[in-house]
């Protein structure tokens, strides 16, 4: 197909398939679990969806939506940890909805499908058209999301799918935690990754829809400014919002992560809420 290209000479990424794009096939949690994802462009899943993964936590059966869930990581990485979970990934964007598709269907993952599912939809929309896309009300006990974070004029890039992934749009953050809130249960649990700007958004956002909000900020070294907060935050509840310890990510000035952080990227620990 040809199609007519944009400013930079590639074609629109709305005309873009899995196929103009390539494919690589990751493994995570050392091989439990692989995800199809684009090779040339777009986003691709790494540690902050292993992170995002880890704030589930949690025993016996439980539903679990990944909002924004690109080609899977996250959503798979919550069903490789817990056994019982069941995962519904909502993802807007047709080419990468076909990468979860992919994911999804790959060989490696056949113990894991069975209790995972993929609708497409905007997160952004609201009332009636909402549920009727898929995304029901009081329905889930943890949404989990890493929305786009990055200021719509801030790391500008010529490839727009990747930036559709990234940049934040007005009322963007807003409009993903209303729907997180709406879909979830009484007491149910929201669960995010962003940069430490986001913070005053993301609590705003939660308003009187979510409470006991759980902030962790995630360092890479001892003595560097955070990088990402891990937020936390819990349906109708009224409690105070805690700042919890950091995380640190590396040892002193080495590559090698903390065995905590380890242990969280590879599915080995949850990163548990301190408040009830």
């Amino acid at each position: 197909m040809v199609t007519a290209p944009e400013p930079d000479g590639t074609p629109d990424h709305h005309d873009l398939t899995a196929a103009d794009l390539g494919r690589t096939v990751d493994a995570f949690h050392r091989g439990r679990f692989h995800v199809v994802q684009p090779e040339r462009r777009g986003h691709r899943s790494g540690m902050d969806a292993m992170l995002l993964a880890a704030l589930v936590a949690g025993s016996g059966p439980m539903r679990v939506a990944d909002l924004g869930a690109g080609a899977g990581a996250a959503g798979l990485a919550v069903a490789a940890r817990l056994p019982e979970a069941k995962v519904l990934l909502v993802e807007r964007s047709p080419v990468m909805a076909a990468y979860a598709r992919d994911t999804l269907a790959h060989p490696e993952n056949a113990a894991l499908t069975p209790r995972l599912s993929l609708i497409e939809a905007d997160v952004m929309l609201t009332g009636r058209a909402r549920v009727a896309a898929g995304l029901a009300d009081d329905a889930f006990d943890h949404v989990i999301m890493n929305p786009p974070f990055n200021d719509g004029a801030d790391r500008r890039t010529p490839d727009a799918l990747k930036a559709e992934a990234h940049a934040m749009t007005d009322g963007l953050l807003a409009g993903w935690i209303r729907t997180g809130a709406a879909m979830l249960k009484p007491g149910g649990q929201l669960s995010l990754i962003a940069r430490p700007e986001s913070i005053a958004g993301i609590i705003d956002a939660c308003g009187r829809r979510l409470g006991g909000i759980e902030i962790t900020p995630l360092h890479p070294r001892a003595g560097e400014n955070a990088v990402r907060i891990l937020v936390t935050a819990i349906k109708q509840s009224r409690a105070r919002l805690t700042l919890r310890a950091p995380l640190i990510m590396h040892v002193e000035d080495g590559h090698r992560f903390a065995d905590d952080v380890d242990d969280l990227n590879n599915g080995r620990a949850a990163y548990a809420r301190r408040g009830r």
